[in-house]
């Protein structure tokens, strides 16, 4: 308050040439949040609690249709035919291990080991005649399925007292396997992408290339600005096959649909959570050493767009509750989940009422692992949940160990893909799948030819934009604002000051043309290309519309939204040049990153991170809410204006408002597509918004209110859908005559 009222002191009446007002001194940008540098997976990632078990339900979808949103999952990919293949047999005398091959994607072929109970292992864990079934995502060990440590690192493990038998130590991934096949589970391995078999996709990690602006494959590639534009991406696709290996999972009789398990550690335990939280078929779950309020996943398979706005790990792993869920700690990033995340698991199952559907274990004195202290604690987890029976503790005992020789899924029989089945044409040609089966579907909702159809695209779209724009309009008391500078004019008066979003900490720069003796409550938002100082010809002069609304007795408000005007009165804004200044930020935070790392994927900053997009839409929802909660200057009626260079904002932000609170809005996109910007750090890129009917998306969910289209390309779709929602809606309309009448 102090800062303000020096402000107000010291600001000098002069008027800067078409600007008016100066909401803040010379040089000074707005105090706001988004100024400050930009999360990331290594900052402070705390649960976000609810208070009552009635809340949760709510919240829970809320993580969960983020989470598919990001994996571009939402609506769920065409379920294609699997054409599973499971070959060569080998018999271990209490346990089988088999070869599987199938399709989650047309030409994209999931491999791995089909591990079953033989001999003395049929007996345990048969419930009706089927046994319980568990998949197991291997997480960051190259080639886990097969790779083994040499016989003086095993031994070491030994030593430790991390392992307890040489070929165990050697690979605690078929040592897990092999175990949960004697406990009587069916067990299926599969490889992450770019490991074992997985091979049509050269890398596991995937970054841009340096030539095209990020887009290194040119119109395709799962880091290009289309794939970011459709919400394409490794985490996305190694997901999916997830969920399609619980599909092939599910095809074998003898799997009890009601005991199915997902475990993995690191990278693994990501998957976990994320195949446990899109999948309700999925009823226990036990992620290791991965959960936590710190680092959240290093690798692109586990970022993607949106994924941690508003939620983190310990959220994330929060969705499997009330469902049987088990944790594990080590000495790395979760060394401090005993007193940062876990009290907060604890408490929600304890207000579920599910206490004993929950446990952690904090053996912190072992590095990152998925060793046998921790597949111990596993088993004793499965052999309760599932009942299965077992006198406890479950032990592991020896086994034969196998190598690539033995469990890759390729031979001559069955050979593995070449040509253009492998790396870039692959990678294309599954962007492009995708992209088509998206398109198929999306379209019809973007076309709805009854009020029901248009329901559901509400439901689809209009869940999906909630997600990539992330704020709804601010409740009374979130919002409030200052009064700088007040002259009067020829007829009107003009205030300068700022609007904030407390709950945000965001600061809006605004100028408020009152027309003095003549306002009948009706206020006009109007947007700019040039921030509050495009409603100004010259100096304190409005333009011609404006002063045509002023004669009508019609208030303007004009805004400095982010990155506009005053945000970009400090020397380091200015050189963005309008961009967001976070990018810059995020794109040359290391310069001893390549240009062409993984690292520098986007996924690291809109995974974390609002787009300029986005938080430009934030600001027309925090003005609105200003005007409509306002107690000092009693708004009747909001009206939206948005010209040319600024529709594709207004539009956005109608569509979260929903309702008749803005009564009129016009509207002129001026042909704007995301799908034609050049790169996915373009100020205006939203990442998903092509996938979801571009522009079209938020002229559909402006959708039954009154507007306005200038243009008749625009209109052109409007009419479509406002004969089903119902409306009005104007074309070649003058604005003033518009607003006024």
């Amino acid at each position: 308050m102090i800062r303000r009222m020096v402000i107000f002191l010291i600001l000098l009446s002069e008027i800067s040439p078409g600007q008016g007002l100066a909401a803040l001194p010379e040089g000074a940008a707005p105090n706001d949040s988004r100024l400050q540098p930009p999360l990331t997976l290594h900052g402070y990632h705390p649960f976000h609690p609810v208070t009552s078990k009635e809340q949760w339900p709510a919240r829970r979808e809320e993580i969960v249709r983020r989470i598919a949103v990001s994996a571009g999952l939402w609506p769920h990919p065409t379920k294609t035919p699997l054409n599973p293949v499971i070959h060569r047999k080998i018999d271990q005398g209490d346990y089988t291990i088999e070869a599987v091959i199938f399709e989650s994607m047309p030409g994209h072929f999931v491999t791995g080991s089909l591990y079953r109970p033989a001999g003395d292992s049929l007996k345990i864990g048969l419930k009706d005649g089927k046994r319980p079934g568990v998949l197991c995502p291997h997480g960051h060990w190259q080639d886990a399925r097969y790779a083994q440590k040499s016989d003086d690192e095993a031994r070491q493990e030994i030593a430790s007292g991390a392992e307890r038998f040489l070929n165990a130590a050697k690979s605690i991934h078929q040592a897990r396997c092999v175990q949960l096949a004697r406990m009587g589970c069916v067990v299926f391995f599969y490889d992450m992408l770019g490991n074992g078999d997985s091979r049509q996709f050269l890398e596991h990690r995937h970054g841009p290339g340096p030539e095209t602006n990020g887009d290194a494959m040119g119109d395709w590639g799962f880091v290009s600005k289309n794939a970011s534009a459709r919400l394409q991406t490794s985490f996305g696709l190694q997901t999916w096959n997830g969920i399609r290996s619980l599909d092939f999972l599910l095809t074998n009789a003898e799997v009890d649909p009601d005991r199915i398990l997902v475990t993995g550690a690191s990278g693994g335990a990501t998957q976990t959570m994320m195949v446990s939280a899109l999948d309700d078929r999925v009823t226990a779950a036990f992620p290791c050493v991965m959960v936590s309020t710190a680092m959240q996943g290093g690798c692109t398979c586990e970022n993607a767009f949106y994924l941690r706005i508003g939620q983190g790990n310990v959220d994330l792993a929060a969705t499997i509750a009330p469902r049987p869920m088990g944790l594990t700690a080590a000495d790395d990033w979760t060394v401090e989940l005993e007193e940062k995340g876990h009290p907060d698991l604890s408490n929600l199952y304890r207000m579920l009422g599910a206490k004993g559907n929950y446990e952690a274990h904090f053996d912190t004195h072992f590095k990152h692992n998925y060793n046998h202290v921790s597949r111990t604690h596993m088993y004793q987890f499965v052999n309760r949940h599932f009942d299965l029976g077992l006198t406890t503790p479950v032990l592991e005992r020896d086994f034969d160990l196998l190598g690539k020789e033995e469990l890759s899924v390729f031979d001559q029989k069955h050979p593995a893909p070449s040509g253009n089945q492998v790396g870039t044409p692959h990678e294309k040609a599954l962007n492009r799948w995708w992209a088509e089966d998206s398109d198929q579907q999306i379209s019809a909702l973007l076309n709805p030819k009854t009020a029901r159809q248009f329901e559901q695209t509400k439901e689809v779209i209009g869940s999906a934009v909630q997600v990539m724009i992330g704020r709804n309009l601010p409740r009374k008391g979130e919002v409030d604002d200052e009064l700088v500078k007040k002259e009067s004019r020829d007829g009107w008066v003009e205030l300068s000051g700022l609007i904030r979003n407390t709950t945000h900490g965001e600061e809006i720069p605004a100028s408020f043309l009152y027309p003095a003796g003549k306002w009948q409550g009706h206020l006009v938002i109007w947007l700019s290309p040039d921030g509050k100082r495009g409603v100004f010809r010259e100096g304190a002069e409005p333009i011609n519309e404006v002063k045509a609304l002023l004669a009508e007795g019609i208030a303007v408000m004009s805004l400095d939204l982010f990155a506009q005007g005053d945000f970009l009165n400090s020397e380091s804004l200015a050189r963005s040049k309008g961009a967001n200044p976070e990018l810059t930020y995020a794109r040359n935070q290391n310069t001893k990153i390549p240009a062409d790392s993984w690292q520098r994927s986007p996924v690291y900053y809109y995974g974390y991170n609002h787009s300029t997009f986005a938080r430009r839409v934030h600001d027309v929802l925090t003005a609105v809410a200003f005007a409509h909660h306002s107690e000092d200057y009693h708004v009747q009626k909001i009206s939206l204006v948005a010209p040319r260079g600024t529709g594709h904002w207004a539009a956005a932000a109608r569509a979260i408002i929903g309702g008749d609170l803005i009564q009129k809005a016009w509207l002129d996109p001026g042909g704007f597509k995301f799908q034609k910007l050049e790169s996915h750090w373009h100020p205006d890129f939203l990442p998903g918004a092509v996938k979801y009917g571009d522009l079209s998306a938020f002229l559909v969910l402006n959708a039954p209110f009154d507007i306005a289209l200038p243009d008749p390309n625009d209109s052109t779709l409007a009419r479509t859908w406002i004969k089903v929602a119902g409306g009005t809606l104007h074309t070649e309309e003058d604005l003033v005559d518009y607003l006024v009448k």
